[in-house]
C-alpha cells in the first residue's frame, strides 16, 4: 500500500470515528460530548398514619375499622416507589425535555447511572402513577406545561388510587467527573376519612359522601396546585362486620393553605364533607360540614360523627360546623368556589 493511500485511510477512520461520537478531537471542545453520571433517588414519607388511627379511632369498637383502614390505604401512604417516570428538560428558557424515562423502582431508594450530554438540566420526577387510576401526567414534553392533572365524570372525581410523589431539581453535568445527585421524591397528594356512628338512624337507608375544595392538578416543575372549583372528589367505603359504623375514605390532592393572617370572626372553609342522607320516606338529607383546617400533601385525617335520626350529621369535632338541608333535591347545592 502507498503512503498516500495510508495516511488517507486513516484520516477517514479518525473523522467517522469523530462525527459519530458527536464529539471533538483531543485537545478539543469537549462540551458536547456525554458523561455517566449517578442519581440516587429517594422516597420521602413523613406520615405515619398509625399514629392517626389510634388517637381518632381509639375505643374498643373502632378497632376493626382501624385495623381495615390501615389496610385500605397501605398502597397510598408507601414507603416505597413502583414505577418512576423521568424527564430533563433544557433550562434556556424553552423548556424542552431533552430526555424521558420511564423505570420500575419497587424500591424506598434506588440508584441509576445514566448517560446525558454535559450541559445543565432541570429534572423531574415522578413516582406511583401507573395505578393511581385518577391523575395523568400531562403537558410533560415540556417543563412549563408538565403537571399531574385529576379526571373527573359529571364533575366527580374517582378516589385516588396510589400515593403520588414527585421532585424537581437542577443538575448540572460535567465531563470527566464521578457525580452523584440525591433526589428525594416527596408525597403530592392526602387522604381524609370520614367514620359514622349509624346507631341512632334506623330511618337512614344508605349513605353517600362526597368532598370538595381540594385541588385538581400539580404544576411539577415549580411545585404548585390548581385549584378548579367545579370538581368535586368521590369517597371509598370500608365493608366492615358491623352495620353500625361506617367508614368512607377520600384520596385526593391537598386543601388550599391556610390563610398567613386571619381574624377571629373569619370562618372561611378551606374544604368540606358533603353528606347525604336518603331516609325510608324517599327524602334526602344534605350535611354539609365545614372543615377550616387544611389538608397539606402527605396528611392523613379523621373526622368522626354520629348520625342523628334525621339523617343530619352530627360531628364529634366542636370545632367543625354543619349546615343542613332536611328536603334536599339534586340541583339544590351546587360546587363552592373556595
Amino acid at each position: 500500500m502507498s503512503l498516500l493511500r495510508h495516511i488517507l485511510l486513516t484520516s477517514i477512520c479518525v473523522l467517522g470515528a469523530a462525527a459519530f461520537t458527536g464529539c471533538h478531537l483531543v485537545d478539543e471542545d469537549m462540551s458536547e460530548c456525554g458523561t455517566d453520571f449517578n442519581l440516587d433517588y429517594e422516597l420521602q414519607l413523613v406520615t405515619d398514619i398509625t399514629t392517626e388511627l389510634s388517637t381518632e379511632l381509639s375505643m374498643e369498637s373502632d378497632l376493626e375499622i382501624s385495623s381495615l383502614l390501615q389496610q385500605d390505604l397501605e398502597g397510598v401512604f408507601v414507603e416505597y416507589a413502583s414505577d418512576v417516570d423521568l424527564s430533563f428538560y433544557d433550562t434556556d428558557g424553552s423548556g424542552l425535555r431533552l430526555k424521558h424515562m420511564s423505570e420500575v423502582m419497587n424500591a424506598s431508594q434506588t440508584s441509576y447511572t445514566l448517560y446525558l450530554p454535559v450541559r445543565e438540566y432541570e429534572h423531574c420526577a415522578v413516582a406511583n402513577l401507573k395505578d393511581n387510576g385518577a391523575v395523568t401526567l400531562v403537558g410533560d414534553d415540556n417543563s412549563h406545561t408538565a403537571r399531574l392533572e385529576q379526571h373527573a365524570v359529571d364533575g366527580i372525581a374517582p378516589v385516588h388510587g396510589t400515593g403520588l410523589f414527585t421532585a424537581r431539581q437542577d443538575i448540572k453535568v460535567l465531563s470527566g467527573m464521578d457525580q452523584h445527585f440525591e433526589v428525594h421524591l416527596h408525597m403530592a397528594n392526602a387522604s381524609s376519612v370520614l367514620v359514622l356512628d349509624m346507631s341512632e338512624a334506623p330511618n337512614v337507608e344508605e349513605v353517600t359522601v362526597l368532598a370538595e375544595g381540594f385541588a385538581t392538578g400539580f404544576n411539577i416543575a415549580d411545585s404548585t396546585y390548581v385549584f378548579d372549583g367545579a370538581q368535586r372528589n368521590a369517597t371509598r367505603e370500608i365493608d366492615t362486620e358491623d352495620a353500625l359504623r361506617r367508614s368512607f375514605v377520600a384520596v385526593h390532592f391537598p386543601s388550599r393553605d391556610a390563610p398567613e393572617t386571619k381574624a377571629e370572626e373569619d370562618t372561611q372553609d378551606l374544604w368540606r364533607w358533603l353528606v347525604y342522607a336518603r331516609m325510608k320516606d324517599g327524602t334526602t338529607t344534605e350535611t354539609v360540614l365545614h372543615m377550616q383546617e387544611p389538608r397539606p400533601a402527605g396528611s392523613f385525617d379523621i373526622l368522626t360523627g354520629s348520625v342523628r335520626e334525621n339523617g343530619v350529621i352530627q360531628p364529634s369535632d366542636y370545632r367543625v360546623g354543619a349546615s343542613v338541608t332536611l328536603d334536599w333535591h339534586e340541583g339544590i347545592s351546587a360546587p363552592i368556589e373556595f
